[in-house]
């Protein structure tokens, strides 16, 4: 699980769902790495691989996603970055451009499906 000082959990289930918290390019203990966009973009996917593994479920698992983008100049290595993670049938998006001011390029939150308790 990636860690937080912030006073949130990174992943948390509730019901047959878990719900991710907004998620960076950042460290095990949570630093923010600044680096390109298609680092940072990377970095931000498996740290998301991560939580989702904490919770025994992995990409395929995840039924919607909200994608958030600092400049429409990534829009294209966004949308091939997001392919090397995600197949069809691709999960539900939303994407925000110009949202992050200059803290990160690329920040991430999503819901994954789990199942009922006795199927998770």
């Amino acid at each position: 699980m990636i860690a937080s000082s912030l006073p949130f959990s990174t992943g948390i289930r509730a019901g047959g769902f878990v719900f991710v918290s907004g998620l960076a390019s950042a460290d095990e203990n949570g630093r923010l790495i600044p680096d390109t966009f298609e680092n940072e973009a990377r970095r931000t996917y498996e740290n998301l691989g991560r939580v989702l593994e904490a919770a025994g479920l992995d990409y395929s698992r995840v039924v919607q996603v909200r994608c958030y983008l600092s400049s429409k100049d990534d829009w294209e290595a966004h949308n091939r970055i997001y392919r090397e993670f995600f197949s069809a049938p691709f999960p539900a998006r939303t994407t925000l451009i110009g949202c992050l001011g200059d803290l990160v390029k690329y920040e991430v939150d999503a819901i994954a499906y789990a199942g009922a308790s006795e199927e998770a």
